[in-house]
């Protein structure tokens, strides 16, 4: 791994925890490089997911297919973040999302077997393992309350918040896709919003 994916993974890992040196030397060396194409899949319904990733550069969706056939998408895995079926890959099951690239990304990638000893061998993945879970429920609980809470002009509001740049990174049907609307209902909303 290259000082620069060091430095990068360092820093996402000191976000959930503080690990004694030779704890992170042991992440350096699991953690491997993955390069993923624009258009092609990390990750499929129905697949057991084996990695966890996070993305160094480029850009994914996770999405789901619903009872009608449609695409939902669940989030935009920007740089920095990671992109993972979480529960999937804690409960080995299969996966109900799909994980697309829709740049060429770059990422790191770390196996479910190493992931597990890890966190079985050292309180500081525990606790890093614990604060993640929680940044996924914050995550999920605020993007249940938007669509409860909130019209879809104060949705596309959040999206631009949520994501800042990624408007002009990605095709309009996507920002509906995420925000809940049409197309036509998003070109409505964004005639009528307020220029910054």
């Amino acid at each position: 791994m290259n000082s620069h994916h060091k430095e990068i993974l360092s820093n996402v890992i000191s976000f959930f925890t503080d690990p004694p040196d030779d704890e992170l030397q042991k992440v350096y060396d699991y953690v491997f490089p993955v390069k993923i194409k624009k258009n092609e899949y990390l990750l499929m319904a129905g697949e057991i997911p084996n990695r966890m990733y996070l993305n160094i550069s480029g850009l994914l969706r996770l999405f789901y297919i619903d009872y009608n056939g449609s695409e939902v998408i669940k989030f935009f895995c920007i740089e920095n973040t990671c992109a993972i079926s979480y529960s999937a890959f804690l409960l080995r099951k299969e996966s109900n999302i799909y994980i697309q690239a829709l740049e060429d990304t770059s990422l790191l990638a770390i196996e479910h077997e190493t992931y597990q000893k890890l966190i079985d061998g050292h309180p500081c993945w525990q606790r890093a393992a614990q604060k993640f879970a929680e940044l996924l429920f914050i995550l999920k609980e605020k993007k249940e309350a938007e669509f409860l809470l909130h019209d879809a002009q104060e949705r596309y509001a959040h999206f631009l918040k949520d994501y800042p740049n990624l408007e002009s990174r990605i095709p309009q049907y996507y920002v509906a896709s995420y925000i809940g609307i049409t197309p036509e209902s998003l070109s409505r909303i964004r005639s009528n919003f307020p220029k910054s």
